[in-house]
């Protein structure tokens, strides 16, 4: 194969970057090396379109690489998607094939006997498009978001976005520069990917890539968080990536009195909005915790808190490829964005219109203050952000998982998953008291739906990637809801007005 070396197997030349693994700790060139033979083996099979099954660890970025450099798409699964979803994934892509572990069982929507790639530490099962699947020119990567349905949705972007988002990042945690980052969230998620691996390379520091299990993690939300940080303590990082559900575990750990490594330097957080009582949790713990924000849509991340230009309630100021403007209240943002989606029309010229409700301050920095799609007007006519406070609720440490709605009402409900289930209804109404001292009157939760159990994916009740899916809590609940509003309130009021 004769083709232009891609700007990331470029970035290993020469350069000190490695891979460290709970099984070796591979250099640059090793990498380089074994992601062109890997090229050269689907380049002689004029296979261009594939799938992965992996998990996190060194054969995810060797095939990703190699994609790289042949010019070819990339279609990452994630371990926890359902057999419908895969198969929703392979047909909708059109993938040549499929990848996984070797001795990994038979994906879903593979055909035959698996051949051998990398060294034989890679299976390659065919499967069988039943059409072929055009993608918009410049594709190289194909991402599945979770969406509000089972069914995930296929976002098209090309390699040069995603080399223009990673190398802002570099550029914008320039004065940071950490020397080695964890992935701790599925080289799947473009968050990590992106961030992650990407950004990690060119900046030549080293990345630290466990299993998936060497982690903690277990299904699709599962963490056992003793697991986790005997992993941060294992790799000694200078920088993270966390979920606030994942921030919430290691600071409720170290407050417990859990010891976490002294190298980290640089906790970036994203995928959900942080409530300011978590932040303010992690800040007493001496934790450098920076919210950032992104879109599956814009390639990922659009803004990040940096040191030195960082203010908690904002996820910060945009970063050096990214334009950010407010519209009829919607941040819309231009500089980086998607092909497409996969089956649909093309996405408008413009800027990317996310959906998402904001402001940007005097000093730049951007706020989130929830999703356009799912504010409520109370009956007293007050809009409300459920997100605003489902996250201050989940920022206690009683709270697992909670959707507000008060939409026509006098007051709000919530229907809430205690983190504990032996937690009554009393305690339970008193954490949510706690929550309501800190916010004003129109935003308070009067009413509780207690959960018989947690949300979850199988249920149909959250996303893939583990956020709820609103309208279905809510119609799950219905009834429960609208018995609440025929009874008195039932958390006591806080006395205070905000």
């Amino acid at each position: 194969m004769n083709v232009q070396s891609s700007p990331l197997i470029a970035s290993l030349r020469g350069r000190t970057a490695r891979v460290l693994t709970s099984r070796a700790e591979i250099n640059g060139e090793q990498i380089r090396q074994r992601a062109f033979r890997l090229a050269d083996r689907l380049a002689l099979q004029s296979i261009r379109r594939v799938a992965s099954q992996l998990d996190n660890g060194i054969e995810w970025l060797v095939l990703d690489l190699a994609l790289r450099e042949l010019g070819g798409v990339h279609v990452p699964l994630p371990t926890f998607f359902s057999a419908e979803q895969i198969a929703h994934a392979l047909a909708s892509s059109g993938a040549q094939c499929i990848v996984s572990a070797d001795g990994a069982p038979a994906p879903t929507g593979s055909m035959g006997t698996p051949g051998s790639l990398d060294g034989g530490l890679l299976a390659q099962w065919r499967t069988d498009p039943a059409t072929s699947i055009d993608l918009p020119a410049g594709t190289a990567c194909v991402t599945y978001t979770s969406g509000t349905t089972g069914r995930p949705k296929g976002v098209c972007l090309s390699a040069e976005t995603l080399l223009t988002v990673a190398s802002s990042l570099v550029q914008g945690s320039s004065a940071i520069a950490p020397r080695r980052h964890l992935c701790l969230m599925p080289l799947s998620t473009l968050l990590e990917n992106v961030a992650g691996l990407y950004a990690t390379l060119l900046s030549d520091a080293q990345i630290a890539l466990p299993s998936l299990a060497e982690i903690g993690y277990t299904g699709a939300s599962g963490l056992d968080v003793p697991t986790l940080l005997r992993c941060l303590h294992r790799y000694q990082p200078e920088s993270v990536i966390l979920v606030p559900q994942l921030l919430l575990a290691v600071v409720m750990a170290a407050e417990s009195g859990a010891p976490l490594p002294a190298s980290l330097r640089y906790i970036a957080v994203g995928g959900g909005r942080v409530g300011p009582g978590l932040l303010a949790r992690a800040r007493a713990l001496g934790l450098p915790v920076f919210e950032g924000y992104g879109l599956t849509e814009c390639a990922s991340v659009v803004c990040l808190n940096q040191p030195g230009a960082s203010l908690d309630g904002s996820v910060g100021k945009a970063l050096p490829h990214a334009r950010i403007a407010i519209v009829d209240g919607e941040i819309q943002v231009e500089g980086a964005r998607a092909l497409g989606y996969l089956g649909a029309e093309p996405l408008p010229e413009g800027p990317i219109r996310t959906g998402d409700l904001g402001h940007v301050d005097a000093d730049g920095f951007v706020h989130v203050t929830g999703r356009r799609k799912n504010v409520f007007i109370t009956a007293f006519g007050r809009n409300v952000s459920p997100e605003w406070v489902e996250s201050e609720l989940l920022s206690h440490p009683d709270l697992a998982q909670a959707v507000v709605w008060g939409e026509a009402q006098a007051d709000n409900v919530a229907v809430l998953v205690p983190r504990r289930a032996d937690l009554d209804d009393a305690a339970l109404a008193r954490a949510v008291a706690e929550v309501n001292a800190g916010l004003p009157d129109y935003a308070r939760v009067s009413r509780i739906v207690r959960a018989p159990a947690p949300f979850s994916a199988s249920t149909g009740l959250l996303t893939a990637n583990g956020r709820p899916r609103r309208d279905a809590i809510l119609s799950h609940f219905q009834a429960e809801v609208d018995a609440s509003y025929r009874r008195p309130a039932s958390v006591p009021s806080t006395g205070v007005s905000a």
